[in-house]
């Protein structure tokens, strides 16, 4: 039976679809494929980056150099949260100076994790660009950032969860949003007086 308010609004064949449109449009805007390499937010975002790879291999016949990073030591918000963060890893094994680097993630919210991307970015040096591969944007922006690649702009409440899920992980690929009960989220908005 199927849970009370979650919408899946991304098949695999969306997800798909999205993804070789994102990598059409990379490489209208990157005219050398060999200039760019590809760095993936862990988790869903390292897994998309590995993805958004592949389709480009198939289409133009070049390897792009694949990373993963690990942001959680970048993360501002580190000191206000009691957990401390488990930090993963980072692997990128190839020079990003002068190079065109496609930062992936799956959702796009706050900001705050693409903004502490940034910063461990540049600690590997200074690139030509870097431009932000998205699947989904959801709205909410804490920081003036945009993506320059999206593949689908959902419109939802603050308090919404969007879910990425892969088959890498879930053994099949949805993006699904669960609905935030109207009640509760009236008292977050009131508590909180926005």
């Amino acid at each position: 039976m199927p849970e009370k308010n979650v919408d899946i609004i991304m098949d695999e064949k969306k997800i798909n679809r999205a993804l070789t449109r994102i990598a059409h449009e990379i490489l209208e805007q990157n005219s050398d494929p060999t200039s760019l390499v590809i760095i993936g937010i862990i988790t869903r975002g390292a897994i998309l980056a590995k993805r958004l790879a592949k389709i480009i291999a198939d289409l133009e016949g070049v390897e792009i150099p694949v990373g993963l990073m690990d942001i959680g030591l970048y993360r501002d918000d580190i000191q206000s949260n009691l957990d401390q963060p488990i930090v993963q890893r980072t692997d990128i094994l190839f020079a990003v100076v002068n190079k065109n680097v496609i930062l992936v993630d799956d959702v796009l919210f706050t900001g705050r994790t693409i903004r502490a991307a940034l910063n461990q970015i540049v600690d590997f040096g200074r690139p030509k660009t870097i431009q932000l591969a998205v699947l989904i944007d959801r709205g909410f922006r804490e920081y003036p950032i945009k993506a320059d690649y999206v593949g689908v702009n959902i419109p939802t409440s603050r308090e919404d969860k969007v879910l990425l899920h892969v088959k890498e992980k879930e053994k099949s690929d949805k993006v699904s949003i669960v609905r935030a009960d109207k009640k509760t989220a009236k008292k977050k908005t009131t508590k909180g007086g926005k």
